[in-house]
This record gives structure tokens, C-alpha cells and sequence, in this order.
């Protein structure tokens, strides 16, 4: 689970981490009452949208103006005319589609003096298995790039679950940080700080991207990108009250309703799946025979014929689908079970795309007597190969 970048502050700020003082805007009415518990000369105003890349954003309407989704403001007058400018207009930055999001909320936050961007994060390292923080002396950049052009300048540092953030350890990252004088005393008490909130609230993702450095020689959280383990959100009901379902796909969050793995993708192929592994599998095949998937669909082991026939509709909500890949290794789901969920949801929607059903495993052969008995126009597969190309070829008439 995503939450905003002000929300994320806050967690952080409740662990002792320093972040600015800021106000967040859901109303052109709460701006003006936001600007004045701040103290100036500088203010910052944020665009809160689940997306990176805002500040470097473009609005598509012509109103919003020419700038991007997080704006200096040096005047009280100015925030409240960038306020109007970007509530309720749509950013698109390089993780949104061509359409944007929505604003509906801002973060008019105190201005810093910078004397340096940093970039810290913290993340599951999957090599070692441990917590790990990724740390750079280039801040406010893609780290991804700089990943490729300069991996050199990237510390990974795994952290011992059983010992925590040492002072050894938060004197390397210090290090590779480049912190000396009063940054350095900050950053010593902020690391462990910031593990102790990625471990305690059950973080998938920690990013600061940039942490700075002031002029004054201070250490601060400038921006903060945080996700949540979601098997871990029945621990933290404080965490998921901070969840803004208009930020998701409504597939997604009716998906979540009936306990279902479901990502919305761009493209035409809808896929149903039982197991994470297979749905990879199927994805990528699709892929390699020229089409791109709808979306990632993994129905579980234990699905019910209810459930299967509510992931058959959800799929079907996506406007974009024009063909549906069943693919279906029956071990704890029986293949039965599929069929019956698949015929069921197939009559109730009046399915009016190809559909292609391949089955394997548990009650296989009384699966695949279901769909041939029902009269249904429904495609049999013999193997995954075998599937893929005949939905390839059915979407493409």
C-alpha cells in the first residue's frame, strides 16, 4: 500500500526523523489558513499524487501553467495562485499514463536553503534475504540512472536484523554520504531512526529522495516515498486509515475486496492465473508472441467458483481487453472449481471477447467435460505455449 508524500512525513516525524513543517491542502478554502501557520519567506507547494517525477510533471490543462507538479512560491499571493492552478488538474509524469492524475490534495511546506541532494532509501535486499539501505551522494536524480551511467557512486549496505543499525554501520553510510560536522552528528541518530521505522511499520519501501543538506549543515527529509507491506496492514490499522483509494484502480480495489492479486497493466490480453510463478510465466509468453498483457491476476490456491468468477469480471471491467488467457495448474484449486467460476461469470457478462481456457492438474479432465458440455464459445488449450498462440491469433482476428 502507497500513501502521500505528507503522510509519510508525518510516520517518519513520529520516529524523531526531521522533516519541514507543512500543511496539507485538500481545498482552494484550507490554503490560505495553511500559508499562514508558516512561517516564509519561501514556500513550497506540492502536488500529492502516488507518482514519482512531479516536480519535473507537466499539467495537461492549459490553466494549470507551464510549471510542473511542485512549485517555489515567494509570496503568500503565489501559493494561493499555484494552488488554484494545480488542484484538481491532471499531472503526467514518467509514472503516469498519458492521461495524468488527478490533484486533489497539495502540501504547502516550509522552503529550505539546500547546499547539497542526497538520496537515501531503504528496501529488502533480496540477495542477502536482510534490510538494506541504498545510499548515493546524487539526490534529486533517478536512481535508476544513476545506477547505470555512475554505479560507483551507490552504496548498498545489508543491515543485521539481530543487531539493527550500528554506529559502524551508520558511519559507513555517512561515508558514502560525504557527511562531516554537524550533518554527520545527524545523520549518525537519523539512520537508525529510519530503520526502526521501516522494521516497526512493516515498510516495503523507504525513499528520500533528496535527503539534504542545508546550509546551515543540517540534515533533512526534503521528500519521502513510503510503501507498506500489505500482508502486514492487519498490524496497523493507524496505517490503513492513511489510504487514498482514489489514488488505485477501482479493478484493483475490488480486486482487494475478494483477496485477489490483481495489477492493472496497458495491454489487450486479460489473465487469469493461479499462482504468482505461472502468472510471470504467462505474461511473458504472451509477450513473446507480439501482444502485451492486460494485467498481473494470480486467483490463489484455495479459490472458490465466487471467486473466480469475480476475477473473470473484473478482468472483463477493462475497457482495453480483447481477449481473455485462463491458465490454470490445478494442485490445491481443483480444475473443476475453475471451470464452473469461468462458465458461470462467462454467462453473466455475456462475454463478447475470444476466450482461451488451458487446465492442468486436479479433476483436469472433468474441468475441461464442464466447458465442452456448456455450449460456451471457449477455446481449449493443450499447454501454455499452445494457449498463448491461439489468443495471440483470436485478438487478432
Amino acid at each position: 500500500m502507497n500513501i502521500h508524500e505528507y503522510q509519510a512525513k508525518a510516520v517518519l516525524k513520529s520516529f524523531g526523523a526531521p522533516v519541514a513543517e507543512g500543511v496539507p491542502v485538500l481545498s482552494l478554502d484550507d490554503v490560505q489558513k495553511a500559508v499562514d501557520t508558516l512561517p516564509g519567506p519561501l514556500w513550497v507547494v506540492k502536488s500529492q499524487i502516488h507518482a514519482g517525477g512531479r516536480g519535473k510533471g507537466k499539467f495537461v490543462e492549459a490553466e494549470a501553467g507551464e510549471k510542473g507538479g511542485v512549485r517555489l512560491a515567494f509570496t503568500k499571493e503565489d501559493v494561493l495562485a499555484n494552488a488554484k492552478q494545480m488542484l484538481g488538474h491532471h499531472l503526467v509524469t514518467a509514472q503516469t499514463s498519458a492521461s495524468g492524475k488527478q490533484v486533489n490534495r497539495l502540501y504547502i511546506e516550509d522552503g529550505a536553503d539546500i547546499d547539497r541532494e542526497l538520496y537515501l532509501s531503504l528496501l529488502v535486499d533480496r540477495a542477502t534475504g536482510r534490510p538494506a539501505f541504498v545510499a548515493s551522494t546524487e539526490g534529486g536524480m533517478d536512481i535508476e540512472e544513476v545506477a547505470h551511467e555512475t554505479p560507483e557512486k551507490i552504496l548498498t549496505l545489508p543491515i543485521d536484523p539481530t543487531t539493527g543499525v550500528t554506529d559502524a554501520d551508520a558511519a559507513q553510510l555517512c561515508d558514502a554520504l560525504k557527511l562531516d560536522g554537524a550533518a554527520r552528528e545527524d545523520g549518525m541518530k537519523l539512520f537508525p531512526i529510519l530503520y526502526k521505522a521501516f522494521i516497526e511499520k512493516d515498510m516495503a519501501m523507504l525513499e528520500i529522495n533528496p535527503l539534504i543538506v542545508m546550509e546551515n549543515g543540517r540534515l533533512r527529509v526534503l521528500d519521502a516515498k513510503v510503501s507498506f507491506d500489505g500482508n502486514a496492514l492487519f498490524r496497523h490499522p493507524d496505517i490503513v486509515e492513511l489510504r487514498d483509494t482514489t489514488e488505485e484502480d477501482e479493478k484493483e480495489i475490488e480486486a482487494s475486496e475478494w483477496d485477489l492479486a490483481y495489477i492493472a497493466l496497458d495491454g489487450t490480453i486479460g489473465c487469469m492465473v493461479n499462482g504468482a510463478g505461472l502468472a510471470m510465466a504467462t505474461m511473458d509468453i504472451i509477450k513473446l508472441y507480439g501482444e502485451e498483457p492486460a494485467n498481473f491476476c494470480d486467483v490463489g490456491g484455495g479459490a472458490n467458483a465466487e471467486k473466480v468468477a469475480a476475477a473473470f469480471k473484473i478482468i472483463m471491467k477493462d475497457p482495453n481487453v480483447k481477449g481473455i488467457l485462463v491458465n490454470i495448474f490445478g494442485g490445491i484449486m481443483k480444475c473443476d472449481v475453475i471451470a464452473e467460476g469461468v462458465i458461470a461469470a462467462v454467462k453473466e457478462t455475456n462475454l463478447a471477447v475470444p476466450l482461451v481456457v488451458r487446465l492442468e492438474g486436479t479433476n483436469v479432465e472433468l474441468g475441461k467435460k464442464i466447458i465442452a458440455d456448456s455450449g460456451l464459445n471457449v477455446i481449449s488449450a493443450d499447454d501454455l505455449d499452445d494457449a498463448a498462440q491461439k489468443i495471440v491469433n483470436a485478438v487478432r482476428g
